[in-house]
Parts: structure tokens; C-alpha cells; sequence
């Protein structure tokens, strides 16, 4: 017996990703249903080897079915989620809507899977931002034995992290510098992002960081650890899938690069391809269609008496998006309803 599952936001990059993985994954669905907006009423979308076709978010019944993997905005997860919740249908939410919420659980199944009970109180789960996700999984085993005191990360994160118009903008620009008499200003982007870098997304705070900034220690505090210190600088990079990240930690006890890399390697949702030559190491482009958060360039920092330094990159769509809500229905399953 399998579940009867939602996908909601079925036509955007992350909606097509979750049906993707949830047909590779074969996730145990009975039935499916993909809702979209009025715009896009009608629209196909695939789903394995068959076609399906979008129904009205607005009109949709959840009554009777068993979990919504929601890829919409904050603004209409905010009025769409609690009808489902009500109806008994549990959100498994994309957005940043429920994040920092007490009463939601903001789940990495390789992280904190225990964290799944907790989903009764709203019946809603929270997927953590895409640049968080992919940091405590490298984060989560080298804190189980050395505990992390101290982070500091630097994101390189590709635009389909800002979805479609993202993408687009940077297709458009690189066009563009190939053919003087085109103009594409920025419009997603504050500033041109083809063949440039960009140190701002989101918006700005008054400390000086930036909100996706601020969402990375949230996260990583409520997810993995409040008592761990972090500190981000994000960039937007002219790269259409995959983030990479440079980061540098702080043990309490000392943890020999040959040790950390013989942990990461065991851990689940890693792998560690870390050689000390030309190309011995992941980029974005190699890991793009990916499920796996690939670490790279593990070394001792000497600067300080217990430091590790290390490269990470992740698919954002998947493990930063749409792979870690499925993960989640999975953890769902297994933990809590126990059909599948």
C-alpha cells in the first residue's frame, strides 16, 4: 500500500525536480495529483514514463490525501498550507514560509531525522534554504565527533537559486557580451551576472549581512547545533546549477584531516572525492543531476590548534530542494505513517 501524494507548484524548476526524484527514488505513490496556478492550468508535466496533467491549486480538495510537497513562494504556501494541514493532507514546504518556526520541524533526514515527530503540532515540515542542506550534512558527522564550535562559509550558489528568471537572466547576458548590439541590464540581479560575481542574496539587514546570509545560522543552529558559532558571506555565481562552498571549521577536540576524511566518506548522503592533483576534486558541473553532497580539498588549518578547511558543492535543486523534501516523505513513511 503506497500514498497518495501532492505536488504543489508542479510547472516550476523545483515541481519538476520533486516529480523526477520521486519516480527515480520509486517513492511508494498510489496516487499522484500536480496543482499549479490558473496560469498554468493545464500544463504537462512528467512524472516516470507517463504525463500528467496540472489541476487548479485554488479549487483542490486534500481531504483523504497523505502528504503535499509544496514548491511555491512564501506568499502562497502562507494561504495553501494550512488548508491542506487542516484537511489532514502533512506539507513537507520548500519555502522559507515555516523555517523558523517552533512548532515546525526543519528537517535534513541525514541530519536530524528524529525531528519527524514533531510535524503533528502543524502538520507541516520545513526543507531547510539550499545553501544550509548541503553545509550540515558535511557539517553532521564531524560534530558527532570532534563538535563544531565555530563556522566560517563561503557560498558560491548558481542562479536557478533564483529560479527560472535567474537562469534566464544569465543565458540572456552571456548572449549578449557575444553580441554588442544586445542590451540585457539586471533585472533579477542587482548587478550583471554573467562573467561577473555578485556578494548578495537577499535582502540586506542592518548588521551588514544579508537575509540568506542570516538564514544559514538559523539553520544550521536549529538543525544541527543552537551552541555553534557561524558566520557567512553568500555569493551569486555565474553557474546555472550547483553551489559550491568553502568552509573552514573549529573543533573542540582535535580531528586529524586523515580521520575527518575517513568519517565523511562513511557518512550517508556524502562522497569524498579528495585528490591532491589536477581535477582531484568536485566542481558544480560535475555534480549537477546528482543526489550525493561531494567533498573535496579536506585539510588542516594551521592557523588555529583544532581547524579543518573544506570544499563542498551540492545540486541545489535536489539536495538543497527537491531530493531532501522526498527524503523526508521517506522519512515520513518509514517513522511515522507506515504505509509504504
Amino acid at each position: 500500500m503506497g500514498y497518495k501524494v501532492v505536488v504543489v507548484g508542479a510547472t516550476g524548476n523545483v515541481g519538476r525536480e520533486m516529480l523526477n526524484i520521486l519516480a527515480e527514488r520509486e517513492f511508494p505513490v498510489d496516487q499522484i495529483a500536480v496543482l499549479a496556478s490558473r496560469r498554468s492550468l493545464g500544463s504537462e508535466v512528467s512524472f516516470g514514463d507517463r504525463t500528467l496533467k496540472t489541476q487548479d491549486l485554488d479549487t483542490f480538495d486534500f481531504t483523504g490525501w497523505d502528504i503535499a510537497l509544496f514548491a511555491i513562494g512564501s506568499d502562497a504556501t502562507k494561504k495553501y498550507a494550512p488548508i491542506s494541514a487542516k484537511a489532514g493532507c502533512i506539507v513537507i514546504d520548500n519555502s522559507s514560509l515555516y523555517r523558523y518556526d517552533p512548532d515546525v520541524p526543519l528537517i535534513v533526514p541525514e541530519v536530524n531525522p528524529d525531528a519527524i515527530f514533531g510535524y503533528s503540532k502543524k502538520n507541516i515540515i520545513a526543507n531547510p534554504n539550499c545553501s544550509t542542506a548541503q553545509l550540515v550534512v558535511a557539517l553532521k558527522p564531524l560534530h558527532d565527533r570532534a563538535k563544531v564550535k565555530r563556522v566560517v562559509v563561503s557560498t558560491y550558489q548558481s542562479v536557478s537559486g533564483a529560479g527560472k528568471e535567474g537562469m534566464d537572466e544569465l543565458w540572456n547576458q552571456t548572449k549578449a557580451i557575444y553580441n554588442p548590439t544586445d542590451d540585457v541590464p539586471p533585472k533579477k540581479f542587482t548587478k550583471q551576472i554573467a562573467f561577473n560575481v555578485i556578494p548578495h542574496i537577499d535582502v540586506f539587514l542592518d548588521d551588514g549581512s544579508t537575509k540568506e546570509e542570516w538564514k544559514m545560522v538559523a539553520e544550521t543552529k536549529k538543525i544541527l547545533d543552537p551552541s555553534i558559532k557561524l558566520t557567512a558571506t553568500c555569493v551569486r555565481v555565474p553557474v546555472f546549477v550547483g553551489h559550491g562552498e568553502a568552509v573552514n571549521i573549529e573543533t573542540e577536540e582535535f580531528l586529524d584531516e586523515h580521520e575527518a576524511r575517513d568519517i565523511l566518506r562513511e557518512s550517508p548522503g556524502i562522497m569524498v572525492v579528495d585528490k591532491r592533483e589536477d581535477g582531484g576534486y568536485v566542481t558544480p558541473v560535475e555534480c549537477a543531476g546528482d543526489f550525493a553532497t561531494f567533498i573535496s580539498r579536506i585539510r588542516q588549518d594551521s592557523t588555529i590548534d583544532n581547524g579543518l578547511s573544506f570544499w563542498c558543492v551540492s545540486d541545489n535543486l535536489r539536495k538543497g530542494a527537491a531530493l531532501n523534501a522526498v527524503q523526508i516523505a521517506e522519512t515520513l513513511g518509514n517513522r511515522v505513517l507506515k504505509k509504504g
